[in-house]
């Protein structure tokens, strides 16, 4: 029987600029594969911009009584209403990213174009390129501290393509209140160990956006027969004599877990995307950029 699935070797991020050197480091050609999927995009991504303080022109809208805005004489000579011009807010937002580096990302099966690990660095490195383009800071746990730049995807190509070693879950402990912070992963790890790591951001009154990044066979466990499975984490095996009598439980659990894992997030007013490796990355940017926008999720933790 065919193979259904194989754990890749680790997307290499030495050179990370040179995207024409055969068989080099991917992580140019994830760049550029980001900056591909923010231009389907762009055209519906409008930051997050609001009426406040600032130099800049942003609109006019109609006066009501009681505004405290100065009215625009000028604009309201034009008809019969009066107008108020609304400047604005030029306070850049702070954008935490980060993409799992373990193991268990490196899969990809048969029914997938990408492993894993290659989609969560597109999605992080496509949301680096939109914030920048925005005007906003962005910043890498344990990589880079917040910066504003217009090529802040490629500075955090660039730290990646450095980095000695990523740590499997960063130190998230000096990320603060009224912050964003986006999080690519798995998220197979137990849901409790997932709710523990990520309790900081909640305490703090951090808004996190979760993007699970799934392979359509982790869902639909598409195996059969004598099958053996290896762990990619601790290198551990299981022989399954007729891995079919496991799908039923295993798809309960998988899906068990993802809605564990959802319900928490809402109840902290967080968001919760599921990209599948053989869908579209553009479609988890969209969603991401409407959960952004929403003026939601910096209250910080609740009881459930």
């Amino acid at each position: 029987m065919a193979r259904i699935g194989e754990v890749q070797a680790p997307v290499a991020t030495r050179d990370a600029l040179a995207r024409g050197r055969l068989r080099a480091s991917l992580v140019p050609d994830l760049l550029v594969e980001a900056r591909r999927i923010v231009n389907t995009v762009i055209a519906g991504w409008h930051g997050r911009r609001k009426r406040g303080i600032g130099e800049n022109f942003w609109q006019f809208r109609p006066y009501v009584e009681g505004d405290s805005s100065r009215i625009d004489w000028r604009r309201s000579a034009r008809d019969d209403h009066t107008y108020v011009r609304d400047r604005e807010w030029e306070a850049a937002h702070t954008v935490w990213l980060w993409a799992d580096p373990s193991p268990s990302m490196l899969y990809k099966s048969a029914g997938a174009s990408v492993s894993k690990e290659s989609r969560a660095l597109v999605l992080a490195l496509a949301m680096a390129e939109l914030l920048s383009r925005s005007g906003e800071r962005i910043a890498w746990p344990g990589l880079s501290d917040p910066f504003t730049a217009r090529n802040g995807a490629e500075r955090i190509a660039a730290h990646l393509a450095h980095a000695a070693a990523l740590p499997a879950k960063p130190d998230l402990s000096s990320i603060r209140r009224f912050c964003d912070i986006v999080i690519v992963s798995d998220f197979l790890d137990p849901v409790e160990d997932t709710m523990a790591w990520l309790d900081v951001l909640a305490r703090h009154g951090v808004r996190a956006h979760l993007i699970e990044v799934a392979d359509p066979a982790e869902e639909t466990f598409p195996y059969a027969g004598r099958t053996e499975f290896t762990d990619p984490e601790t290198g551990d095996k299981l022989t399954a004599g007729r891995a079919e009598m496991l799908g039923e439980d295993y798809r309960l659990l998988y899906t068990a877990r993802r809605q564990e894992l959802a319900g928490w997030c809402k109840r902290l007013g967080w968001s919760f995307t599921v990209n599948h490796t053989d869908r579209l990355a553009s479609e988890a940017l969209v969603r991401i950029h409407m959960a952004m926008t929403a003026e939601s999720g910096y209250a910080g933790k609740i009881s459930a």
